[in-house]
């Protein structure tokens, strides 16, 4: 899913939804939906939850983990807020959390609790409800209320703190949220390389820095172009606009090299739990940028087919005739995740979890 409105063109039409469902479904096994708070409920007490919970129930009728994205977060908070003094907006914000992770229990169960709390109090390029808040609170009091409103309502969901810094602030953050007992259930570390791949030794050593809490990684937001690089010099992504920004032959190949290499030196990553590709086509993409792995027509570029050669020919484990032994077991070397083992006696679904590389079932008698 996109992180911002779309710069879309007169007559910029997306792609058919059953093309694109096809294509999403070929690759992921999980999604993560936007629930920012300015376009949810734009007008106070009016959320959009039936259009989001239908499209929640698909993905998970589809067998696809949703994760919601974000409870909290100073961008995108409705401007109504600005009417509020702050303790009612405190009292609306823990009631926005409530309310969603309620309404969502067991189609989302999974959630970017806060977004971005490294720069919220000092946050500033527009006027918000709630970094004014935070500027009283203070960060770790913001992060503490989402966490435990959220984590109330649902008491099984799995709750990310979420950042693009991944700079020593982020680092300190956490030390100092785990100090004060808030339980987080996974970092979210945003990967948007619109000026360019990092580079497997750069995107490591990341990883291995973060590693250190001992939480699961989640490459939450990843994004690499098919097109002119953002330059160098601009500090704030948001900062840089063009009118157009298209997909080019030499970026697409760029893109697949990268694409490849990227998830290989990411999944070889213990700590790591999941990768999310931030927006599957052009149409639609974060800042209008060429990012997708679709054109803005629905048509694949080179990246998608180098991800799913991957992915599906790799990386899948295919559908292998094994013989038991003499106790009626198998024994199944493979990634984490959901095993189908079928026999003339019945069939049984085992989940292999981190750690676990053998798992031995027996089925039937």
């Amino acid at each position: 899913m996109t992180a911002a409105p779309p710069r879309s063109s007169a007559g910029d039409a997306p792609p058919q939804p059953e093309a694109l469902a096809d294509a999403w479904l070929t690759l992921f096994n999980t999604v993560t939906l936007p629930f920012y708070w300015r376009g949810f409920e734009p007008v106070r007490g009016q959320p959009e939850t039936t259009r989001l919970l239908r499209t929640a129930e698909w993905f998970k009728a589809h067998d696809v983990t949703v994760k919601g994205h974000p409870l909290l977060w100073h961008t995108l908070a409705p401007e109504w807020l600005l009417g509020l003094d702050d303790a009612e907006v405190e009292a609306v914000i823990r009631n926005r959390i409530r309310r969603e992770v309620t309404a969502f229990t067991g189609a989302v169960d999974q959630w970017d609790a806060i977004n971005e709390a490294v720069i919220l109090p000092v946050f500033t390029a527009e006027e918000n409800a709630v970094t004014r808040l935070a500027q009283r609170k203070g960060r770790i009091a913001m992060i503490q209320l989402a966490f435990e409103e959220a984590r109330a309502a649902n008491p099984g969901s799995r709750l990310v703190l979420n950042d693009f810094d991944l700079s020593e602030d982020y680092e300190r953050l956490i030390e100092e949220c785990l100090a004060a007992g808030i339980r987080i259930d996974a970092l979210g570390l945003q990967t948007h390389m619109h000026q360019g791949y990092r580079g497997e030794e750069r995107v490591w050593n990341v990883l291995e820095r973060f590693s250190r809490f001992g939480l699961p990684l989640q490459l939450t937001e990843t994004t690499l172009l098919s097109g002119e690089l953002m330059p160098r010099e601009i500090v704030d992504l948001n900062d840089y606009v063009v009118e157009s920004w298209p997909s080019t032959p030499e970026g697409e190949v760029r893109q697949a090299d990268e694409i490849v290499r990227h998830y290989r030196n990411v999944v070889a990553h213990p700590a790591v739990e999941s990768l999310t590709y931030w927006g599957i086509t052009d149409h639609g993409a974060w800042l209008g940028a060429p990012a997708g792995l679709l054109r803005r027509d629905g048509t694949r570029k080179p990246a998608y087919d180098a991800l799913r050669a991957l992915i599906r020919d790799e990386w899948w484990y295919p559908r292998t005739q094994l013989r038991t032994d003499a106790a009626g077991g198998v024994t199944v070397h493979g990634f984490a995740g959901s095993y189908r083992i079928s026999t003339p006696y019945g069939t049984e679904e085992v989940e292999l979890s981190p750690g676990r590389t053998v798992s031995t079932v027996i089925v039937g008698a």
